[in-house]
Order: structure tokens, then C-alpha cells, then sequence
């Protein structure tokens, strides 16, 4: 049995992921999402997706990063 770093259950099917020098060990991949997924730099929510993605910052969608000033930031190509 080990423990899952999200929620503290001690489960016997637990997984480990690693993402460049972070790694967790999880009991679902909701308790993952919650432990490593980046988090929009405008609102904060976790991004599941792809995301956009500037130098620096990732959004979850096109309007955070509008919103956050990346004005040629859009979700669908004309």
C-alpha cells in the first residue's frame, strides 16, 4: 500500500508521474490533475488541455490570455 500525495488515501493501486523534476504519486488522475497540472496564469485554473502557451506563461484558453495582454492570442485560426 502507499499513500496519495493529493488526498492522503493509502490505496494498493497507486501510480507515480514525473514531469521534469516533479514527481507524484496518485490514486486517481483527478487527485493527479489537482497535484500537477499547471494553473492558468490569468485565472488560476488547472489546464487538462493544451492550453496557450507565450515565452513565459500558459493560459487556458485564449481569452486569459488576451485578458492577461496577449493581444493576438485566439482560439481559432481565419
Amino acid at each position: 500500500m502507499a499513500t496519495c500525495d493529493t488526498c492522503g488515501n493509502e490505496y494498493d493501486k497507486v501510480f507515480k508521474i514525473t514531469h521534469q523534476d516533479q514527481t507524484g504519486v496518485f490514486d486517481s488522475f483527478e487527485c493527479a490533475i489537482a497535484g500537477m497540472a499547471p494553473q492558468c496564469a490569468h485565472c488560476g485554473t488547472r489546464i487538462i488541455g493544451h492550453g496557450v502557451e507565450d515565452a513565459d506563461q500558459i493560459y487556458c484558453c485564449a481569452n486569459c490570455a488576451r485578458r492577461a495582454g496577449q493581444t493576438d492570442a485566439t482560439d481559432r485560426v481565419s
